[in-house]
């Protein structure tokens, strides 16, 4: 549908008013107050001088106020940018300046980081905090969204194209976050066939208002979506989960910000009748998992009788953990290999128990090719990497050399191929073998080495570092470093700490392991095997 996500969600609020859209712990908001609210924050946005294709950021925890700053992004044709909350100060700066922000709006917990991107950062016209500053942090002064919301009035909705776009920044394959460039009706018609499909639509809608009287059946039949998205909207799981729920005419439930609280997260499931949660594979779910079996042994079992879906992307969802959730739920689980440049590229799912082991096989709209577009044949061994050919963004935000190499065109058909190295089971089935590029994916965060790596050798007394991803059950991979250095008092955590101050936690090393040199060949090359050997062999943290 040629329409951006902002005009079919005033149509969807215009027929489903008192519906609650948003749920968040101690406060609901219906269709009317969420467009409401985002009408107001947008015309705060276009009385600082935003406008069309001007970048906001999105700097913020799950919550009514991140949904609401994308609504008001698209209301004006201005493009959302995630902003991951886990980056330093320098690594804000440095993303918001990558995508030419025009306004940032920010949770108050993370206003001590936003104090260099005010002072360094001239483009900013518009800065919003949503919530208090913690005590003693002297950040930049900035008004706070409800005051803004209540001096604005609400922008009259004024339809806007389907060209309209959406930022995606995504660690990807390289150190620098690249800003993967959606158009609005591309990313609807990625994700509108299959989530229509499971509500038992069989056809997404054409037009606005379509969409909005097929919410507003959904809800009265009451088959509208009811979605807790435990991963954050920063990533694009949980901010392209949340904005179709609302297509729909659903209500995105969201859990109290900080670290995640396993028995926050069931008893908001029970209290809310969730029916879809989604999480990023064993880093997010073990801890849930952990969490219903001491219950159960605790004599205080959950609630889980509205449950009938688990979605997981991003990284590995162990069938022992999928075990698990089929004994305790009757869910069907649906983990899938996709990114922020398109996909789904293969599903597995799984209903019970006996549906296990889980495996992967291709959507219709993937392929697995060579390089060079040829295809890759079920059962031959070969090594091809996944690609999709339905709908996918426009590529990266000036990045032409990486776009180029990421999408590609055989045969009239251009694909998004993030580098997904896979072999076809004689069955059809996929068997992943990682991401050619070297990226490390910890529970769903992209570390490329290279940038730990370099953080490392800025320490005085790091003579040489290689960074590689070790297999972790939890979290997918955990990083590790390999370093050399002639200072035998140089400790582990010193290392980690210097990392720590330069880069955001996901990217410092779990372990380090301390050597006189390196292992290189007489060129100097990297012997990356025994790089790898060694990291294995370090203890894995507790």
């Amino acid at each position: 549908m040629d329409a951006s996500f902002g005009t079919v969600w005033e149509a969807v609020a215009a027929a489903l008013p008192a519906a609650v859209a948003i749920s968040e712990p101690g406060r609901d908001y219906t269709y009317a107050e969420f467009e409401e609210r985002a009408a107001r924050l947008a015309s705060a946005l276009v009385s600082a001088g935003v406008g069309p294709g001007d970048k906001v950021a999105c700097y913020q925890y799950n919550g009514a106020a991140y949904l609401e700053t994308v609504f008001a992004a698209f209301k004006i044709g201005a493009v959302p940018v995630n902003a991951n909350y886990r980056y330093t100060s320098e690594e804000l700066s440095a993303l918001l300046a990558d995508a030419d922000t025009a306004a940032l709006v920010f949770s108050g917990e993370l206003t001590a980081n936003v104090t260099h991107a005010a002072r360094h950062l001239p483009r900013l016209r518009l800065l919003v905090r949503t919530g208090d500053a913690p005590g003693g942090v002297n950040g930049p002064q900035t008004p706070e969204l409800e005051d803004v919301i209540a001096a604005a009035s609400p922008r009259p909705a004024q339809p806007r194209p389907g060209s309209d776009q959406l930022f995606m920044y995504t660690g990807g394959t390289t150190g620098r976050p690249k800003g993967v460039m959606w158009r609005l009706a591309e990313l609807q018609a990625s994700m509108s066939a299959g989530l229509f499909l499971r509500l038992g639509v069989p056809e997404p809608p054409g037009t606005p208002a379509e969409a909005a009287r097929i919410a507003a059946t959904l809800r009265a039949e009451g088959r509208a979506p009811a979605v807790l998205p435990v991963v954050p909207f920063m990533h694009a799981t949980g901010l392209f989960t949340a904005m179709g729920t609302l297509l729909a005419g659903g209500r995105v439930v969201t859990t109290r910000p900080g670290p995640l609280d396993a028995r926050h997260v069931w008893e908001t499931i029970a209290s809310q009748r969730v029916r879809t949660l989604v999480v990023a594979g064993n880093a997010v779910c073990q801890p849930l998992v952990d969490e219903l079996i001491a219950a159960e042994q605790a004599g205080r079992p959950y609630d889980l009788s509205s449950l009938n879906s688990v979605t997981s992307s991003g990284t590995v969802l162990s069938d022992r953990l999928k075990r698990a959730l089929h004994e305790r739920a009757s869910v069907t689980i649906t983990d899938a290999l996709a990114s922020s440049e398109g996909g789904p590229f293969a599903l597995a799912v799984t209903s019970s128990v006996a549906d296990l082991p889980a495996r992967f096989f291709p959507v219709p709209a993937a392929r697995v090719i060579t390089l060079d577009g040829k295809p890759v044949l079920p059962g031959s061994g070969a090594v091809g990497v996944l690609a999709f050919s339905g709908p996918i963004p426009l590529g990266y935000y000036k990045d032409d050399a990486k776009t180029t190499t990421t999408f590609r065109t055989f045969d009239g058909v251009r694909y998004s191929m993030p580098g997904d190295l896979v072999e076809l089971e004689p069955d059809g089935a996929i068997r992943f073998l990682g991401r050619g590029s070297g990226v490390i994916n910890t529970g769903g965060e992209k570390v490329h080495p290279q940038e730990v790596e370099d953080a490392l050798l800025a320490h005085p007394d790091v003579t040489d570092a290689a960074v590689v991803g070790v297999p972790d059950e939890r979290w997918g991979e955990r990083v590790v470093a390999v370093v050399a250095t002639a200072n035998s008092s140089l400790t582990s955590e010193e290392l980690r700490e210097a990392v720590r101050r330069r880069l955001a936690g996901y990217k410092v090393p779990r372990a380090v392991v301390l050597l006189p040199r390196l292992p290189r060949t007489p060129t100097g090359k990297l012997e990356a095997a025994e790089v790898r050997r060694i990291a294995r062999a370090s203890p894995s943290p507790p």
